[in-house]
């Protein structure tokens, strides 16, 4: 079964002063070990890219492309699902509710993935079935 990465997930999974750390490094393990199909969009790339390189540095990002990188399924973003993930959060109406998380959802129920490794609240709120 597919499982969406998003952002979150893979900042507590690098950053070992997250307070999600230890829980993460547990699920990205098991995920590793059951072999998951793991999937995530060019906008959770691009976002997990610059978050890494303010917060952690170049080497961060460096070990995030070449041993993260290769083994995810990317989702690259394209003008209709951009445009679905623009309408998404316009008719949401929620500041804290980012044009990536809404581009996330619709790449999940376009591959019809329920499953999300993320530690971020927008997900369940969406109905999806969060790991960990």
């Amino acid at each position: 079964m597919n499982c969406f990465v998003d952002t979150s997930a893979f900042l507590a999974v690098l950053g070992k002063d997250d307070e999600n750390h230890e829980r993460a490094r547990t699920a990205w393990g098991d995920l590793l070990t059951r072999r998951a199909p793991l999937v995530t969009s060019s906008y959770v790339l691009t976002e997990t890219f610059a978050i890494l390189q303010h917060r952690m540095g170049l080497d961060a990002v460096r070990v995030f492309h070449n041993d993260v990188y290769p083994i995810l399924t990317i989702e690259w973003v394209g003008n209709a699902l951009h445009e679905r993930g623009i309408g998404g959060a316009l008719a949401a109406r929620r500041r804290d509710l980012s044009l990536v998380d809404c581009v996330s959802f619709e790449v999940m129920r376009h591959r019809g993935i329920r499953k999300v490794f993320a530690f971020d609240k927008h997900f369940e709120e969406q109905g999806f079935d969060v790991v960990p």
